[in-house]
């Protein structure tokens, strides 16, 4: 049996021969500096892209735009801004010397009309920074729901936006439906499933949490190759638990009965069966006036009653300090009594001696 069951297995890595990239010495996440002399001739093709931006953009992007433009040419890379269209665009051209810079072009423009400042958004060309706009809009159906948990990412004081772009090197912008990011690819990572999971109903300070521990795992030797999952805390929802210990209510079913309910009184029949349906205007009138005098003398007696237990003084208990006074005067009170009678009948019987 085990012989078929080893046979039927296939062993898919057999003809696979090793590849140079299969070395355990080789850091895949590294980005390899480009150099001006890598590429030997120019682009064949020019590459382009445009983004539009938000009208309240318009006064600072004129402003900083001269500072882009320059930053750009340096790296052989052209840059338009339209304001008729409300729209910018980069391109290619015969001195770009790194094919990559077109995208990295791209993402600044997109950062740019996401109201991240240009100092920031310039960062964007240096190697081993890249950009994420993560869209946050449709995740969330209720507004105001949105709103309080988009509030969460900034924290009180922008506290929880703080940690955030401390433990992952990345620069974060909440901005409307989007949130930002500028960083390392790890990083970007990491602050894209804090805020899924935010807009999910999961508060970021457990996945702030789990950051920090893993942190604190990694400057540990012994520990870097192990699975750390015994040492992260699993935070489980309340609501479901709760929900799980509350018994179910059992709905009782009706017996079917093929006759409709019967139908209640109207007003009339209830007017006629108490005879005021035959009572005049005026004297309808009296009626209900004598009844709200009746209820409100009712309601009257009620508060003066609870006047007056309210400022009825309490009954003071008698201390024991007094208490033991109280008895020791009757003690005293007492022994005076049954002195005095014994002094009386000692002097009667001395008098009847006498005689």
């Amino acid at each position: 049996m085990n012989q078929s069951l080893k046979m039927s297995t296939k062993n898919h890595n057999k003809y696979r021969r090793d590849k140079p990239w299969d070395n355990e010495d080789i850091d895949h996440w590294k980005v390899e500096e480009w150099k001006a002399g890598d590429m030997a001739t120019p682009m064949a093709e020019e590459s382009s892209f445009a983004t539009l931006f938000p009208a309240y953009r318009e006064k600072y992007l004129q402003e900083v735009w001269p500072m882009v433009t320059k930053t750009l040419k340096r790296e052989g890379i052209s840059c338009e801004l339209n304001l008729i269209e409300g729209s910018m665009t980069v391109r290619t051209t015969r001195k770009t010397a790194d094919p990559y810079l077109i995208l990295k072009a791209r993402d600044l423009i997109k950062l740019l009309a996401r109201s991240i400042p240009a100092e920031q958004a310039l960062k964007i060309l240096q190697d081993g920074n890249e950009a994420d706009v993560i869209k946050i809009g449709g995740l969330v159906r209720n507004k105001d729901r949105f709103i309080k948990r988009r509030q969460r990412l900034l924290g009180p004081n922008g506290q929880t936006l703080k940690a955030i772009e401390l433990l992952t090197g990345c620069y974060v912008l909440v901005q409307g439906n989007t949130v930002a990011t500028m960083g390392p690819f790890k990083g970007i990572k990491q602050v894209r499933n804090i805020v899924v999971d935010c807009m999910k109903n999961v508060h970021p300070i457990y996945n702030i949490k789990a950051l920090m521990i893993k942190r604190e795992l990694a400057k540990d030797p012994e520990l870097v190759h192990e699975n750390w999952d015994r040492f992260l805390p699993s935070f489980k929802r309340q609501s479901g638990t709760s929900a799980a210990k509350k018994p179910k209510k059992k709905i009782e079913k009706k017996k079917y009965t093929p006759f409709p309910p019967a139908q209640q009184p109207s007003k009339m029949d209830l007017q006629l069966e108490s005879g005021e349906y035959f009572l005049s205007e005026a004297q309808r009138k009296r009626k209900k006036d004598e009844e709200k005098r009746i209820s409100k003398n009712e309601l009257n007696d009620a508060k003066k009653s609870k006047h007056k237990s309210v400022l009825q003084p309490p009954r003071e208990k008698k201390r024991k300090v007094e208490a033991e006074a109280e008895s020791e005067d009757l003690s005293k009170r007492v022994k005076d009594k049954l002195q005095k009678t014994s002094k009386n009948s000692s002097k009667k019987s001395k008098s009847y001696v006498l005689d």
